[in-house]
């Protein structure tokens, strides 16, 4: 694929069209690879992001519970001593 390369104030840049950042899920920022001669843009994922905010939302509605109890009856826990 050949894509112009564009002025961006004092830099240059280029676009990625919008079935490419859809495709690849490109969201606010990718990671730029320099390897053996080329670019390699590979988005950035955050799996993680805002399960902060909803581990607090499930707290405050009581929903947090376990669902099972930590510590079985037939667990031996002595042998971790």
């Amino acid at each position: 694929m050949e894509i112009p390369i564009i002025r961006i104030g004092n830099s240059k840049g280029f676009r990625l069209s919008k079935t490419l950042i859809e495709k690849y899920n490109i969201k606010d920022k990718v990671e730029l690879i320099l390897e053996k001669g080329y670019l390699i843009l590979k988005p950035i994922s955050s799996p993680r992001k805002g399960w902060e905010t909803a581990f607090k939302q499930m707290n405050e509605q009581g929903d947090d519970q376990l669902l099972f109890n930590d510590v079985f009856e037939n667990e031996n826990l002595e042998e971790w001593i």
